[in-house]
């Protein structure tokens, strides 16, 4: 076979291995995600070789979807480490044949702790899946290289179930994106996740007057914030409207005493508004689709808390 040849076969078998997965989800796989959610502890992972690898791979990606979960050697925990697990954590094992022997060591010290056992495996009648509360069966039909030794396919389908099982845990604890920010504050992936409230104006930086303010102070405040517009706010502090520079120009444009009027007479009553906890690529979006280059951003009880610029985004390089 050529290289090209090998390298499909191994794509294909690969694919065929997570495909093959998606029928055998069920009762297991719900009563799996149920445990790992309403884990109080944390989530242990442990396999060893490159089902180890594997492992700390779902480790990460529980722990950066809200789930506190770390790697647990199996060798080393029975020679020490095992008193990382505690009383209230979960075990999820990843085993191919579900016999590995240094995993099956733990068992008795972990059912004296009750520690329940979330168990990937390809071998459903094993001594691990016997001892597990859920059982989730990653087997594959071969794995590939010369007379199947070497793991690839198992490990690709025991990765994915473990990508679904972390994604369903998500969902079901109702992770959203400002507890995803908050675990996710740097690199490329932190600027995506910046809300609304994290680079706009604040307090004595946010130009706002009052329906009655006269033009001329209207004028002075757009023009000492340096923002390009203010916000008009009621009695309350709720915002009625908004003025921008270009309201300016076009009101100096067709009135000859532009400053005779108060803002409440030249402000419009429907400015575009977005909430501090919205994200700030969403604030991005919606100036880029009005063609603005500020939002007003209003909090849930419809008082005015900030400006957001674009000049912020760019300051944070999202621009």
């Amino acid at each position: 076979m050529t290289s090209l040849e090998i390298a499909r076969r191994i794509l294909e078998l690969e694919a065929e291995a997570i495909r093959e997965l998606v029928p055998r989800l069920g009762p297991s796989f719900e009563r799996a995600v149920e445990l790992v959610a309403a884990c109080r502890g944390r989530v242990v992972l442990t396999g060893m070789g490159k089902s180890g690898i594997i492992c700390q791979k779902i480790a990460a990606t529980l722990a950066s979807t809200g789930t506190p979960a770390l790697f647990l050697h199996p060798a080393e925990a029975i020679h020490g480490d095992l008193g990382m697990v505690t009383s209230g954590d979960l075990l999820i094992a990843v085993s191919n044949s579900g016999e590995t022997d240094e995993l099956l060591r733990l068992l008795d010290t972990l059912k004296r702790l009750d520690i329940p056992i979330v168990a990937l495996t390809g071998n459903l009648k094993s001594a691990l899946a016997r001892h597990s509360a859920a059982v989730l069966d990653v087997g594959i039909r071969e794995d590939a290289g010369p007379m199947g030794l070497v793991p690839t396919a198992s490990t690709t389908a025991a990765l994915a179930m473990g990508d679904a099982l972390a994604i369903a845990v998500l969902e079901k604890r109702g992770f959203d994106h400002q507890e995803f920010a908050r675990l996710h504050p740097g690199g490329g992936l932190g600027k995506k996740l910046l809300t609304v409230e994290q680079v706009m104006h604040t307090g004595e930086q946010v130009p706002r007057v009052r329906a009655d303010t006269p033009m001329r102070e209207v004028i002075y405040e757009m023009s000492r914030k340096g923002l390009g517009i203010t916000g008009v706010e009621d009695s309350r502090g709720g915002l009625a409207g908004v003025i921008s520079d270009g309201d300016l120009r076009r009101l100096m444009e067709r009135d000859p005493s532009p400053l005779e009027h108060s803002a409440g007479q030249v402000m419009h009553a429907s400015p575009v508004t977005i909430a501090p906890h919205e994200l700030a690529a969403r604030a991005l979006g919606l100036m880029e689709q009005r063609k603005i280059t500020a939002l007003l951003v209003v909090d849930a009880s419809g008082k005015f808390v900030g400006v957001v610029h674009l000049h912020d985004l760019w300051r944070t390089q999202m621009v």
